[in-house]
């Protein structure tokens, strides 16, 4: 690992080799994230299970996550990042070998995919801080949220095509061939990531337990109260939307529209990520994160079309305008976390975004069916609606998201938060 980077001059962050081959990797892994999901759930049906065992084998995914990744944060705050995420990934895809090999050799079992989805969690929360934390040792602030946005961009473009090739190597080869694919990618991740050639973030002042440094970074987010309330409405939001996505739409959309319809709908809300990201690219408000938590406020339009459920143009709109605002806001979102966070600290605060955000999915997950089908699927629907668009805008009313200002403005021709040597300042 080198001492640093190199600094380009120019305002794209193509010209920075580090990030290129950040890019590469992240977009690879991107991927075979999306063939995985499409694989395991046709494998578990293959194997006899029913809706109950996927939701199982799922679980057992999510909750590995979510628990593991505070000591992600964690570690990712002690160790060298690159080395870290090469070792997340090249740990997934050893698990996911495992998979393939017993699908194609026919010695697979529900118990070995749910347990091999534990590890695959778990493995790959240990990296996710720090892969979320990587970009800014790349490139110089003044470029940041190009980096971002191109990142993000490179990264949903990817799952559209993961999602299509994975129905396609399913319908062709079989689970075992998608899962196999999926194992290479993350091989392929493992092997960009072994070339960063990055600046070594200042550690800590000092290592105390891992509960003490979780404490620091929880410290963080609570001193940013623009960072807690959005945590906070992101919890909501994936407590109240993730049902009414994952189970209720397939249902109500294919009933009204048939089953293509569904199919429809995801592309369009795919098409709005990737035409929101292309927005962030040209688009740079001065006080982004208002602007984004103001458009954030559309993701209630997907649900509230499926409750109206009368056109599917309506339906199709709803599901582009969730996707565009969600993505301006996500942008806004990790430039102002990269750009207010100390680097010695900041996997730790994701790691505390992440756990807090994504908390209530399983529980919403749960609960979706059983609200809905005491007060009514379309009822339910709009109950969502009002409910994520509603705390979006409610959050406009607090002070520092309003004011919150990008800090990407050079002072004397240095980027800010960087040094004469191109290291990132703490």
């Amino acid at each position: 690992m080198s001492s640093a980077p190199e600094v380009p001059s120019s305002t794209s962050p193509w010209r920075s080799p580090s990030y290129r081959i950040l890019l590469a990797g992240a977009t690879i892994s991107a991927f075979g994230n999306a063939i995985s999901p499409v694989a395991i759930a046709f494998a578990v049906l293959d194997l006899g299970g029913d809706a109950t065992a996927l939701g199982l084998v799922v679980a057992a995914y999510a909750a590995a996550q979510v628990t593991t990744t505070l000591l992600g944060g964690v570690l990712g705050d002690r160790l060298p990042r690159s080395v870290l995420v090469t070792g997340s990934a090249l740990a997934c895809g050893v698990t996911q070998v495992i998979v393939a090999l017993s699908l194609a050799q026919h010695w697979s079992s529900l118990g070995l995919l749910a347990g091999c989805s534990v590890l695959t969690g778990v493995f790959g929360a240990l990296g996710g801080p720090s892969l979320q934390a990587l970009t800014v040792q790349t490139v110089p602030a003044n470029i940041l949220q190009r980096a971002i946005s191109w990142r993000r961009l490179a990264a949903n473009a990817a799952q559209v095509l993961g999602y299509g090739v994975a129905g396609v190597l399913v319908a062709a080869h079989g689970s075992a061939w998608a899962v196999g694919v999926d194992a290479a990618t993350f091989f392929m991740a493992a092997l960009c990531y072994s070339l960063l050639r990055l600046p070594i973030a200042a550690p800590s002042a000092r290592h105390r337990s891992v509960l003490g440094d979780l404490g620091d970074g929880v410290r963080e987010v609570a001193r940013h109260t623009w960072m807690w309330v959005l945590i906070a409405q992101a919890l909501v939001y994936h407590l109240f939307y993730v049902g009414a996505q994952g189970v209720l739409g397939p249902i109500v959309v294919s009933e009204a529209f048939g089953k293509a319809a569904w199919g429809w709908s995801l592309a369009l809300l795919m098409t709005g990520y990737i035409v929101g990201g292309l927005v962030t690219l040209r688009w740079r408000p001065r006080h982004h994160l208002f602007v984004g938590t103001a458009l954030l406020a559309l993701t209630g339009a997907f649900p509230a079309a499926m409750a109206w459920g009368v056109d599917l143009r309506v339906v199709l709109l709803g599901a582009f305008l969730h996707g565009f605002g969600l993505e301006i806001f996500s942008v806004a979102w990790d430039v102002s976390i990269q750009q207010n966070v100390p680097p010695s600290i900041l996997a730790r605060v994701y790691a505390v975004d992440i756990s807090g955000s994504f908390f209530a999915r399983p529980v919403g997950f749960a609960l979706t069916g059983v609200v809905a089908d005491a007060v009514g699927y379309g009822r339910w629907l709009w109950v969502v609606a009002i409910v994520v668009s509603g705390t979006a805008l409610v959050c406009l009313f607090v002070p520092s998201i309003r004011r919150l200002p990008r800090t990407d403005v050079p002072a004397r021709g240095m980027p800010v938060g960087l040094t004469s040597d191109g290291a990132a300042r703490v």
